[in-house]
């Protein structure tokens, strides 16, 4: 399968290489700003698109084209795989993914079923190939899924938590089933990702979203060796980004997972946390995504904030801290975009 170009600004930028300009993708980049998405969920349910292709890939090229950014990304969702695991997940207007069977026993676990990755969720891969086919390889594809304690807490919540009784309840009373849990989630994980760099992703995102409820001490014992085991299973040679959110004081271990590129969120100040975890390291951030509803002015300025903290040093990815949120002006983008294609290093 064809490939981005490996001299794109983007993936020089994964491998800590020099770059005349600072490469820029954001994430939720094709979503519900933009009215060309808009007009599409007026026809189709959201597993729906993800699942038809040839729409989906004609969302993830067009937002390219409409925005001028440096890297598509593959559109679909990080839950998709519990589809197949026979959760019963269901996308509910206002209240986001739900889970109709959650996992709450050792018994449950060990139910769930082994399913071949490529038969089940191609439409994925195949979404990839046509976006190539549109795009060409002058632009990378990022490739992306849930990280395992994030699509592991959404399995065993049932949706969305703010105390993540549940999941903590098993990690405390059975960490047995805990990691048979999370070993099956990277199994199936890695297995996904690897299809869609073989369908042509030249990158893959593991979106860690609740990652953050944890102390380190947690995150050490029960998340990061199941996520170095993920690192390591993926394709060799193909950059791996982790991006949580609320992740300051687990950032150090999440470099140690062996990952190319640490996403930052907005909380973290730019140039002493990268200071910090090591400049041995690449970085993607960190935007606050309500930045962008401010003027014109005040995006452009905050845009400069970023890269000015990033000091030109190479292994720096633009992009916002978090997803660009729903209402977003799409003009407000554009400009942040053409923002961080003037800036001049100095």
């Amino acid at each position: 399968m064809k490939y981005a170009a490996p001299d794109s600004l983007f993936l020089r930028a994964c491998r800590r290489e020099a770059v005349a300009q600072t490469p820029v993708w954001l994430m939720r980049q094709a979503g519900r700003y933009l009215p060309e998405y808009r007009s599409i969920r007026e026809k189709l349910t959201f597993l729906e698109l993800c699942t038809r292709s040839e729409v989906a890939a004609e969302v993830t090229a067009g937002t390219v084209r409409h925005l001028g950014v440096d890297a598509a990304i593959v559109f679909a969702d990080i839950l998709l795989p519990l589809v197949p695991m026979g959760l019963g997940l269901t996308y509910e207007k206002g209240d986001g993914p739900r889970v109709a069977a959650p996992l709450r026993t050792g018994g449950d676990v060990a139910k769930l079923p082994a399913f071949d990755v490529g038969e089940r969720l191609g439409y994925v891969g195949e979404t990839i190939r046509l976006t190539r086919g549109d795009l060409g390889t002058a632009t990378p594809i990022i490739g992306f899924a849930g990280a395992p304690f994030t699509v592991a807490s959404y399995a065993i919540e049932g949706g969305s938590s703010r105390n993540y009784v549940h999941v903590k309840t098993m990690m405390y009373r059975d960490p047995a089933t805990w990691d048979a849990l999370m070993r099956y989630v990277v199994d199936v994980t890695a297995d996904y990702l690897n299809l869609q760099i073989a369908a042509g992703a030249d990158a893959v995102q593991l979106f860690d979203s609740w990652v953050g409820c944890l102390s380190i001490g947690d995150y050490a014992r029960y998340v990061q060796p199941h996520v170095a085991r993920l690192v390591a299973r993926i394709t060799p040679g193909t950059p791996v980004i982790l991006f949580g959110t609320a992740t300051e004081s687990l950032l150090e271990a999440e470099r140690d997972t062996g990952a190319s590129v640490i996403g930052f969120d907005w909380r973290v100040d730019l140039a002493s946390t990268w200071e910090r975890i090591g400049h041995d390291v690449a970085i993607q951030g960190n935007l606050d995504p309500v930045a962008l509803f401010a003027g014109r002015d005040h995006v452009v300025e905050e845009t400069r904030k970023v890269l000015a903290a990033a000091a030109g040093r190479p292994g720096h990815i633009f992009n916002l801290g978090h997803g660009i949120l729903p209402e977003t002006p799409v003009d407000n983008v554009l400009a942040l975009v053409d923002a961080v294609h003037a800036y001049e290093h100095r």
